[in-house]
């Protein structure tokens, strides 16, 4: 106790202290509180100027384009809360494929009919490779697999020129199905029915075909195409 009695002793009193030496410590400490609420005062603007460019978009200007979400981009990751699903390339098939008949068919059974349906399918890698083939199932979707399964069995390859065209005239005659096909250079394909399909994707070109019978089977008409086809190539199916 009497040592604080001692150094409030040595303390000056405040009257003691010059009108202009008080008015210098005062215009300096508020100098120094005005430094220090300008320092705060920035550091709380810039944080509210950081949440509003956060939460509000800024304005696009006339001519650019709106920035893109990675969200919605090609192979990006999906939002967790939902948002456009990953895209995937899709693997090219082996063949390429065209349905040339489908029907309904019915078999009678003891009290009624059972209904099916009958698939006629043409494959081809359009490199020289065609097949034929059906299918029959209660469901289409049956079928068509079946009937890809039949035409691979009955893949044959065909000898193609340098323009992809047949070197000589071939004709065939398959049930009451009778087709000729001729090289015809610098034409195109020129022909109808199923065997446009057949020849278009064995991937044959500068050829015309001509339907000689007046059989519609769309069917027989192709394989008609088949055999004629096999003069100018395998004589046996690709396995």
């Amino acid at each position: 106790m009497d040592d604080e009695k001692e150094i409030k002793k040595d303390l000056p009193a405040a009257t003691d202290i010059p009108a202009a030496q008080a008015g210098g410590i005062i215009a300096e400490a508020q100098a120094v509180v005005a430094d220090v609420v300008s320092e705060a005062t920035k550091d709380v603007v810039s944080a509210v100027e950081a949440v509003v460019e956060a939460v509000i978009p800024t304005p696009i200007e006339k001519g650019e384009r709106p920035p893109r979400d990675d969200r919605f981009k090609k192979g990006g990751k999906r939002s967790p809360r939902g948002g456009r699903r990953p895209q995937y390339d899709r693997v090219k098939p082996e063949f390429d494929q065209k349905l040339i008949d489908i029907r309904r068919v019915a078999r009678v059974v003891a009290g009624g009919r059972r209904f099916s349906f009958s698939v006629a399918m043409v494959i081809g890698d359009r490199k020289g490779s065609v097949g034929v083939g059906i299918g029959k199932a209660g469901d289409t979707s049956l079928a068509i697999d079946k009937a890809m399964k039949n035409s691979k069995k009955n893949l044959i390859k065909i000898r193609l020129n340098k323009k992809f065209s047949i070197p000589h005239d071939v004709y065939a005659k398959y049930s009451s199905a009778k087709v000729f096909i001729f090289p015809n250079h610098g034409k195109g394909l020129v022909a109808g029915s199923s065997v446009r399909n057949v020849l278009d994707l064995a991937g044959v070109r500068d050829v015309s075909a001509k339907v000689f019978s007046g059989s519609k089977n769309k069917l027989n008409n192709a394989r008609a195409a088949i055999e004629a086809l096999l003069d100018v190539g395998d004589k046996r199916p690709v396995r």
